[in-house]
């Protein structure tokens, strides 16, 4: 597989942190920091931070996405935010089946599809999560899980809509937990990741898919990481909301 031929993306996902003046202030300083990015830049944000983010994303090279969004266009679901609102609103990408939503919100891969397929109809680029907890980790089943999940969640999505699909590897036991799969197992998994593309769509579709490592990444391991052959790119937790530390991550991602 040439890396060569796909473009690095670094995605942040702030979480439900910060409110809307201080997501002015984080963007405003992280926007410097990163103009120069050889790879791709987005700030995944809360519902109520969207607005604010892309007025002070703009003239910068900082893209702005969603944390969720629902499989109905509209209807009676309190409470949820369709992926057309979030169309309307301004916002290019938007995060399906993130390990938090499976472990506390009920997501299951079923409802990550329907997410995924929401998303994709109303344009927006989608960064799809998969990933392991540790007890199947430690049964040896990774690979097949990671694999149904990756095929559940791209079920009816043709090859021209694929590249509006980024899968990001995030195993549950590495996600807020200061754990991090080393470079080697996280690249094992993100190949399993291309190598189940390339089963469904073929060679050309799974050289192109941008596939991301989303476990505690970090200033200190980026490098490492990033330079693995089948890591493209990263969704960040934590360092997302450090300027300095997000900056160093894309700045790893330009060079690897």
């Amino acid at each position: 597989m040439n890396k060569a031929v796909r473009k690095a993306v670094i995605a942040g996902n702030w979480k439900m942190n910060k409110t809307s003046a201080e997501a002015k202030e984080l963007i405003t300083a992280i926007a410097p920091l990163v103009k120069d990015a050889g790879c791709d830049v987005v700030a995944c944000v809360p519902y109520v931070d969207i607005a604010t983010a892309i007025e002070a994303a703009k003239g910068t090279n900082i893209k702005i996405g969603a944390e969720n969004c629902h499989w109905a266009v509209s209807g009676a679901f309190t409470g949820e935010i369709s992926a057309e609102m979030l169309k309307a609103c301004g916002v290019e990408y938007v995060i399906t089946g993130h390990s938090e939503r499976r472990t506390y919100f009920g997501d299951t891969d079923v409802t990550v599809q329907k997410r995924t397929r929401a998303a994709l109809d109303a344009g927006l680029t989608v960064i799809v999560c998969v990933g392991e907890y540790l007890e199947q980790r430690e049964q040896g089943i990774t690979d097949e899980l990671v694999a149904m999940q990756t095929k559940i969640a791209l079920g009816g999505v043709t090859e021209e809509e694929l590249k509006r699909i980024i899968i990001a590897y995030e195993p549950v036991w590495a996600i807020g937990t200061g754990k991090t799969a080393t470079a080697e197992q996280a690249n094992e998994v993100c190949a399993v990741i291309r190598a189940t593309v390339k089963s469904l769509y073929g060679e050309k579709a799974a050289e192109g898919i941008t596939v991301q490592y989303g476990g505690s990444m970090n200033a200190g391991n980026a490098a490492e990481l990033l330079a693995q052959p089948d890591v493209d790119g990263g969704l960040i937790g934590g360092a997302s909301l450090k300027p300095n530390d997000f900056a160093a991550i894309v700045d790893a991602a330009t060079k690897g």
